[in-house]
């Protein structure tokens, strides 16, 4: 089984990078892994520990209808490059958390996306030197509210809400050939979304490339390549699971968003 790097946080509140044992239990890193981390005797047992998402992104860059079938659900033309947009690093929640449904929207899509996690400063390189920058692979959803994007005629707000990006749950380092992606609501076996990475318009290397003649891209950012075909709402209660071949699931259940008081507010800014 390939190797699966984990973030964990620990009962105590201490973060760290690991490697993720068949028996659950982690070996902890003494850096992320793409800074060349090298095990420790530190070893945290299935019970001691919390799986964070995967790593801590400066940024998420986004790529929108970058599958043919998924261009065309949404009524348009796949674009002649790739077509970019940021996420919030706020927006970043680890696998088995909630996706917060906002007041502000009456429909939220699921998107079921292959992610690729930077390992080194990345500006101004070829498709052929972002193979090297790509440092692993893992899971994302990019839940979007539908009638916002279409509303706001941009998708900053329509993207950027809190928890609208689980990502997770662990990276691997080696992505499999023609590995499918498949989406799941609730208990249903049929998958809402099924195809190979290998049916996207732009591939992996030519979107770290397109992107580091725009932003530079630093360690640990995260790029998502773009949803297949199938997208569709979710509601209140719904559990939404993202599978890729080779490396895994991302399991979020969605919730109403909860009430955040002023006091909660001010009394985390006193603690910062």
């Amino acid at each position: 089984m390939a190797k699966r790097y984990v973030r964990v946080q620990t009962s105590k509140g201490q973060i760290y990078y690991g490697l993720l044992q068949l028996n659950r239990s982690v070996i902890v890193l003494d850096a992320p892994p793409w800074l060349q981390g090298q095990p420790t005797e530190t070893e945290l047992s299935p019970d001691g520990y919390q799986l964070l998402a995967p790593c801590a992104p400066s940024k998420v860059v986004a790529v929108g209808k970058n599958y043919v079938k998924h261009a065309a659900e949404m009524e348009s033309e796949v674009p002649k490059e790739p077509l970019i947009f940021l996420k919030p690093s706020t927006a970043v929640i680890p696998t088995e958390t909630e996706i917060w449904y906002p007041p502000q929207t009456e429909r939220m899509d699921y998107e079921g996306e292959l992610a690729l996690i930077i390992g080194d400063r990345t500006i101004d390189c070829t498709p052929q030197q972002a193979q090297a920058k790509i440092w692993g692979y893992t899971i994302a959803n990019d839940v979007t509210a539908r009638d916002l994007q279409k509303r706001d005629n941009q998708w900053t707000r329509a993207k950027g809400f809190d928890t609208f990006c689980p990502l997770g749950p662990w990276i691997v380092r080696e992505l499999t050939p023609g590995a499918r992606l498949q989406t799941f609501v609730n208990d249903d076996p049929q998958p809402v979304q099924s195809a190979s990475v290998e049916e996207m318009v732009f591939s992996p290397d030519q979107l770290v490339s397109y992107i580091s003649q725009v932003m530079t891209l630093l360690p640990g950012d995260v790029v998502l390549t773009g949803t297949p075909s199938g997208i569709g709402p979710l509601q209140i209660g719904d559990r939404v699971r993202v599978e890729i071949e080779g490396i895994g699931y991302l399991t979020n259940t969605v919730i109403q968003r909860p009430i955040i008081s002023s006091i909660n507010v001010s009394q985390s800014n006193e603690n910062d």
